[in-house]
């Protein structure tokens, strides 16, 4: 790994969480995959394992560490054989949960972060919708201030209606982070899309059981299949006012800001995804020849091995730059799209490139290629899609 990046301590806890991963996740992987979700045990495990809240204060329950120890679990968790856990961790450590730590008042931090860490609460963030997926600002969720609010310390409460769809953890969640459009100064609810705005969207915190929220039902995907997966309903659900995290009408502001460390944690996670199916390509390569099969490695093939493991490198180099910015307080948001841009594409490219050396034996159904194959193509899409990231880049060079 990059020494540059990663101290002694940060080798050590790679090695503590390889460990776990070899022997409590990947021989179950072919199970939950089946099953198309993994148990709600493994938040508790890991958790206990401090693993939830690894770049999160001691005060919470945190490990204290720095940026680079929650790459090093992106990294690590990829090894597990399956795209869907680790993508569920990512969602409930670095995407669902850092806006509670960076906008929440003690009392949220307490009530939502600290059971998160521990494990012994699942968080999902609740952005996209039938009709807004990549358009942030073409969201339909309102939440209305409550003409019968529900008594709170933080004055009136809110009431939210609105559909979210394709989200991660959605079925067994405890609560959402959830994004909503509020009624805000330059701001009509009941504007088409051509006058849509950023203005006027609230992040919020509503607990699964809370009247009025309902799982609608549960999305069944072509990858990422451990993982659950779902669509909510929000009719006439009334929170307090103190649901509200941060500062209303500054919603989408402070989903931007989350959404950097989530394209950022997902690259990482994509360069490793990458890096162990060129393993195990490797492998199978070396095995056919040393078991006299018919494979012969011609210099086509090994030549593919080769951009396999510069692109690979390529995209690595460029996630621990950007990291390292994001780690010391920087906001490379042209840096940051990049290394998504290329670390989903590199990884499905690579999954793409492994399963035709496999041949017949990478296509089975349940085969460690076929799987990668079919995961890595929702880095594509997830957090962003290659479209987003270009038209950010774009924009970041000043081209309009």
């Amino acid at each position: 790994m990059g020494s540059r990046f990663f101290t002694a301590e940060h080798e050590a806890l790679r090695e503590r969480i390889r460990g776990f991963v070899r022997a409590e996740l990947a021989p179950h992987v072919d199970e939950w995959e089946a099953r198309e979700q993994f148990p709600r045990e493994i938040f508790k495990r890991m958790g206990e394992l401090g693993l939830l809240g690894l770049r999160y204060p001691e005060e919470y329950g945190g490990q204290g560490r720095d940026y680079f120890a929650a790459v090093v679990l992106s990294e690590e968790l990829a090894r597990c054989g399956i795209g869907g856990l680790p993508m569920a961790v990512a969602v409930h450590a670095e995407m669902a949960t850092p806006p509670i730590f960076q906008f929440g008042t003690e009392e949220q931090k307490q009530r939502y972060l600290a059971p998160a860490i521990r494990g012994e609460k699942v968080a999902c963030l609740g952005i996209t919708e039938p009709n807004a997926g990549s358009d942030v600002a073409a969201i339909q969720t309102t939440a209305r201030s409550d003409s019968q609010p529900i008594a709170s310390k933080d004055g009136a409460g809110w009431v939210i209606n609105g559909r979210k769809i394709f989200i991660t953890n959605g079925i067994q969640a405890d609560f959402i982070t959830l994004l909503a459009r509020t009624e805000s100064a330059g701001t009509d609810l009941a504007r088409t899309d051509k006058q849509k705005s950023y203005d006027g969207l609230s992040l919020f915190l509503v607990d699964k059981g809370t009247p009025g929220f309902e799982v609608a039902r549960k999305v069944e995907k072509v990858g990422m299949r451990s993982s659950d997966t779902a669509e909510l309903v929000f009719e006439d659900c009334r929170v307090p006012g103190d649901a509200l995290l941060g500062q209303q009408g500054r919603g989408f502001h402070q989903i931007m800001w989350e959404l950097q460390g989530e394209r950022l944690i997902a690259a990482a996670g994509a360069v490793a995804t990458a890096g162990h199916i060129l393993e195990l390509t490797v492998k199978y390569v070396g095995e056919r020849q040393r078991s006299g099969g018919r494979l012969v490695l011609s210099q086509t093939a090994a030549h593919t091995l080769a951009e396999m493991a510069t692109r690979i490198e390529a995209a690595r180099q460029l996630t621990y730059a950007t990291a390292w910015k994001f780690a010391n307080n920087l906001y490379p948001v042209k840096e940051i799209s990049m290394a998504k841009l290329i670390a989903a594409r590199t990884a499905f490219w690579v999954a793409d490139r492994a399963l035709e050396i496999h041949g017949g034996d990478g296509c089975p159904k349940g085969h460690p290629i076929e799987r990668f194959w079919r995961d890595t193509r929702l880095n594509r899409i997830a957090g962003g899609t290659d479209e987003i990231m270009l038209e950010i880049i774009s924009r970041e060079l000043e081209l309009r």
